[in-house]
């Protein structure tokens, strides 16, 4: 039990939360801008993944870390715009172009790879960003520049969205399309804008994997974290203070198990199976999805196709 109370004390441990949660912050943010403008991304698994590969290969090839993050926007953007296009313009069924999205990017990035590098036995390496130094809270100054930049964005978007003209348009698209309509907005416009920022924000969080948290591109990178992000944006209730509340919480019980496993000594001096330890944030992300879905506001278009001038 001492044991497990010192590791939550620990400042390491908090450093390895916020990593944790860094690309789930990025992922919920854009899942949230997609859904609030009214569509259903379910690419982001395979947008990450996008994402983790062409930042990684732009680094590879020669250009800045920056220039591969901003590399892997685009790539996630790009593949917004097609969810967008088939989703919103064609009104097909979001679910099945999300799943095929998340396919579509997945084998694309794994033929690229292959092609690329095809007698290579281990991924090749690059370099990554370097945590933060002299930042006053110290476990700030264990992170990178993408971790910060992920925590800015969740009030960045706050604001966009609740005090902005443009996050007003967003939200009256999710919630009644034909209002915007009559207002002298295109419903089309808007919500494919908002899906190719939010898939934007999608390869930006793939590209965290390979540039901060790791120094390569591995398949199944990703790992299941584009599904729990869209878990995450329920829980969150579509609001970006409670996504990062979301991202952290399972963010600490993945951290937690990580910790505990390594320690030996089970929870508060219970030894447990490993496989107990595997399940625990996603055990803890279901029991809280449960809770919180139950109350949540969710956009009243949400999945629903809308074309101009219906009723």
């Amino acid at each position: 039990m001492a044991e497990t109370l010192e590791l939550l004390g620990s400042a390491a441990f908090w450093s390895a939360v916020l990593r944790i949660a860094t690309p789930l912050i990025l992922g919920t943010l854009g899942v949230l801008l997609c859904e609030r403008a009214g569509v259903l991304n379910l690419g982001i698994e395979g947008i990450m993944v996008a994402g983790a590969f062409v930042g990684w290969l732009t680094v590879y090839q020669g250009a800045g870390l920056w220039t591969g993050v901003a590399a892997a926007a685009l790539a996630g953007a790009a593949f917004g715009l097609l969810h967008g296009v088939l989703t919103v313009q064609l009104a097909l069924s979001q679910h099945v172009s999300g799943l095929g999205i998340t396919l579509l990017a997945t084998s694309v990035a794994s033929y690229a790879y292959r092609v690329s590098f095809p007698e290579v036995e281990r991924p090749p390496t690059v370099a990554t960003f370097e945590p933060l130094q002299g930042l006053p809270i110290p476990v700030l100054g264990e992170q990178t520049a993408l971790t910060v930049l992920a925590l800015l964005a969740v009030p960045a978007i706050a604001y966009v969205l609740y005090r902005t003209p443009v996050g007003l348009a967003v939200r009256m698209v999710g919630e009644n399309p034909a209002a915007a309509e009559g207002q002298g907005l295109s419903v089309a416009r808007v919500r494919i804008g908002a899906v190719v920022a939010g898939s934007a924000l999608m390869g930006v969080a793939g590209a965290f994997l390979t540039l901060a948290a790791f120094n390569a591109f591995y398949f199944n990178m990703v790992n299941g974290r584009g599904w729990v992000c869209v878990a995450l944006v329920v829980f969150a209730s579509w609001r970006p203070g409670k996504a990062l509340l979301g991202a952290l919480l399972f963010a600490f019980f993945d951290a937690l198990q990580l910790r505990l496993q390594q320690a030996g000594g089970g929870v508060f001096g219970v030894e447990l199976p490993y496989q107990v330890y595997l399940m625990l944030p996603y055990a803890m992300a279901i029991v809280a999805l449960v809770v919180m879905a139950r109350r949540a506001a969710y956009p009243q278009a949400l999945m629903k196709p809308y074309r101009k001038g219906e009723r």
